[in-house]
């Protein structure tokens, strides 16, 4: 039952949706940031433009007349969240409106009269920080338990007093009075912040009971009230406390500083925000690496739970990938950096995390829509009810007797059973414990809609490169032309590749160092555009590429008569004076996909693979990996033709992607899933569903965690409206006194917080 600011707080319910409404593809009109940030101008009235410089933190905003600055700083905020991601992106301006950007500075206003900007007023507001909510929230809990503690302490000696006939009359009053103020101090500040806006809400009504109660005499049934409901919101906001710091951790395991290592061999400490890509960062036993980048020197093993879930430490040799926030375990290493700080894949998290934990699912919307109609029908009917029970019934209607009840304290108790602070918490306190486990866990969700969404898919269609397969190629074989001389062609290989960052060389660079290749220098390194690379090594000229290398020279007719490589292999070419070969490569299927499939059809789930492939390859994988069903040689439209045929089909689909190429059929599938460290800004830009890690068994314990949230959410609204209907029957009857009904209602609201909770501790794997 915690109440509507807990709701504002944490879900950001009213003002957030209508922000970040744009991001849920389940309406598939996704807006640009320019759009958004156009809509922003056209809602805020005298706001005439807005000026961003992200890289500096900076925002202000242009303004004719007057405005309310505080509703304008939360809407201000809610925004940024969710187009801060995408301003490097391009983007078109809706018509009426202007574009200017100068450096870094992104600047949107509304077309108007040429002398308008020379009365416009710029104010400057702070850049919403991520984490700045977290101290805020923390400790609320502590103050509802602290003023809770107090309301129980004075009303059971206000009731001792009373009972014992200890004192004046006074005395015991007295002491109700105090609990009375202690447990309704927070339900008092919520409904006049409310009532200045003109609005009803869970709050009044538990006040209004607790007024009336205290009106016919009731004192002790006024606290009894006031203390459950305070009791309670202190226990639900300490369960979704709870829930915050699962996420929270997060943020803390964001380094700030970091050890720069400079050209010469010194070190300096600088701020995490100090360090460009290329730069290069010492990171010693025990220390978060502070940004992503590639081991240069040294071997370690980092632990990456936090942000993918995997408790066994990862092995970190030179080439390595580390990411921002994860834990450097045993050795001192050097890497490089690859990503800025800001855009590192731990910040990446934050920031979805953020704006997940913003955007309601659709059941969610259901329990929003109806809180303020629903507080003025109880009331309406609570009253109903008093005239009834008084004028048709004959009942006293203040004076209760002994032997009856009198119809105000009857309309009293069918106001607090029928409040209904179980139903509003039911869906949101649900969501946001998957969210959170999923985040621990390397699963972020966009949101509640793709929670419940996933939870009813019946088909998967999946990309080949980059997520049944890794996406990185390693060598399964050398050949020499003629036989014998492979090492030779390894070493030749490996001193051409040595100083590139292509794919291929990373793979041919790998191998090498396994195989224990000696090192040799190449001089004279020339690119040949489109073909491979030349150079000369121990004097002699040797060409490294593709096989037209070979057909354009004197070796034409002979290269005509080489064997082809396999469909699902590349082949990398080799000449040297005397020496001609090859070295052969293959996309690595990941390990995990034969198991995921397998436990997907287990479940009744259907699994396609889309790619844009040669078929031959493809089905090659698919063998492999135990998948029947292969669309091959597909477009981008031509995946998007796939997933809408599949859809007329009357399925449910969840699109798995990664690259560009995917961007188009992730937004055209019912729930999108990225893979979160290669994925590109694009497919990251439309998934609802990201995967850290690249971890596909993922996508598993997502499906299990969104069915578990969606028979928790089914189970929370039969408690909540189960009792709603129940008690306000029985309180109709006056079978219900106000004592019980008012334990009853609370001990609801209590039972549903809890059961969501069962989300966070739960295997979903």
């Amino acid at each position: 039952m915690r109440r509507e600011r807990t709701a504002q707080l944490r879900f950001a319910r009213a003002a957030s949706a209508r922000m970040l409404r744009r991001m849920s593809t389940h309406a598939r009109t996704s807006e640009n940031w320019a759009e958004t940030l156009a809509r922003f101008l056209r809602e805020e009235p005298g706001v005439e433009a807005v000026r961003l410089d992200p890289a500096a933190r900076k925002v202000a905003v242009a303004t004719l007349g007057d405005v309310d600055l505080a509703q304008l700083e939360l809407r201000l905020a809610e925004t940024l969240a969710a187009v801060e991601s995408q301003l490097s992106l391009t983007a078109k301006i809706p018509a009426g409106y202007v574009l200017r950007r100068n450096g870094g500075t992104t600047e949107v206003a509304e077309v108007s009269c040429e002398t308008a900007p020379s009365f416009w007023k710029w104010r400057e507001f702070a850049w919403p920080e991520l984490d700045e909510p977290e101290s805020v929230e923390e400790s609320e809990w502590k103050e509802l338990a602290l003023l809770a503690a107090a309301c129980g302490v004075f009303g059971i000696a206000g009731f001792a007093v009373e009972k014992a006939g200890i004192g004046p009359g006074w005395l015991s009053r007295t002491l109700y009075s105090v609990a009375l103020i202690a447990g309704g101090w927070d339900a008092v500040k919520d409904t006049w912040e409310n009532l200045r806006a003109r609005k009803l809400d869970i709050h009044f009504l538990m006040l209004a009971v607790a007024v009336g109660a205290v009106c016919i005499g009731a004192w002790g049934e006024a606290v009894l009230l006031l203390f459950l409901f305070s009791a309670s919101g202190a226990m639900e906001d300490y369960a979704l406390d709870r829930t915050q710091r699962e996420v929270g951790s997060l943020l803390k395991s964001a380094p700030k500083t970091a050890t720069l290592v400079m050209p010469n061999g010194a070190e300096r400490l600088v701020n995490v925000d100090e360090l460009g890509i290329g730069d290069r960062v010492r990171v010693k036993p025990g220390e978060a690496f502070p940004a992503d980048g590639t081991v240069a020197k040294g071997r370690s093993a980092s632990d990456e739970s936090a942000l993918t879930g995997e408790a066994v430490p990862v092995e970190k040799d030179v080439g390595a990938p580390v990411f921002s926030g994860t834990i450097n375990l045993w050795g001192a290493v050097d890497f490089d950096v690859r990503r800025l700080p800001s855009e590192s894949t731990l910040q990446k998290i934050i920031r979805l995390i953020q704006t997940a934990q913003k955007l309601r699912a659709p059941s969610e919307r259901f329990t929003d829509r109806f809180g303020g109609g629903y507080t003025l029908l109880v009331l309406g009917v609570c009253a109903a009810m008093f005239l009834v029970w008084w004028l048709a019934l004959g009942l006293p209607a203040f004076a209760n007797t002994a032997e009856q009840s009198s119809a105000f304290y009857r309309a009293m108790t069918l106001l607090v059973v029928m409040s209904p602070c179980a139903l509003v918490l039911s869906i949101p306190s649900a969501i946001l414990a998957a969210i959170a486990w999923g985040a621990k866990h390397g699963v972020l969700f966009r949101g509640g809609a793709a929670i419940e969404k996933l939870a009813e898919i019946d088909t998967v269609a999946l990309d080949k490169t980059g997520t049944l397969t890794t996406g990185e190629l390693a060598v399964t074989g050398v050949e020499s032309f003629p036989p014998g001389r492979e090492k030779e062609v390894l070493e030749l290989a490996y001193a051409l590749e040595i100083n590139s960052e292509h794919p291929l060389a990373r793979a041919i660079v790998r191998h090498a160092r396994a195989q224990g290749v000696r090192e040799v220098d190449a001089d004279a390194f020339e690119s040949i555009t489109g073909h491979g690379v030349r150079g000369q090594v121990g004097g002699a000229q040797v060409l490294l590429g593709r096989r037209e290398l070979l057909e354009r020279g004197p070796l034409a007719e002979w290269a005509r008569t080489l064997p082809p490589a396999a469909p699902e292999l590349s082949e990398v070419w080799v000449v040297g004076r005397d020496l001609v070969g090859r070295v052969l490569l293959k996309d690595q299927i990941r390990e995990e996909s034969r198991d995921v499939l397998s436990r997907l059809a287990r479940v009744g789930i259907r699994t396609v693979m889309l790619t844009g492939d040669r078929r031959h390859a493809a089905e090659n994988v698919a063998r492999e990996i135990g998948l029947g069903e292969v669309r091959a040689g597909l477009t981008p439209e031509g995946k998007v033709a796939a997933i809408q045929s599949l859809r007329h089909e009357g399925h449910k689909i969840a699109m798995v992607g990664d690259g560009v190429n995917d961007a188009p059929s992730l937004a055209a599938a019912d729930v999108s899933v990225a893979m979160g460290a290669r994925g590109s800004d694009a497919a990251l830009e439309q998934a609802e569903v990201i995967l850290m890690h690249d971890r596909i068994e993922n996508f598993l314990a997502a499906h299990q965690l969104s069915r578990r949230a969606r028979r928790v959410i089914k189970q929370n609204l039969t408690i909540s409206l189960g009792v709603v209907v129940v008690m306000a029957i029985a309180s109709m009857t006056g079978a219900v006194p106000l004592a019980l009904g008012v334990a009853v209602h609370e001990g609801s609201t209590v039972v549903v917080c809890l059961n969501s909770l069962r989300l966070l501790f739960g295997r979903n794997r």
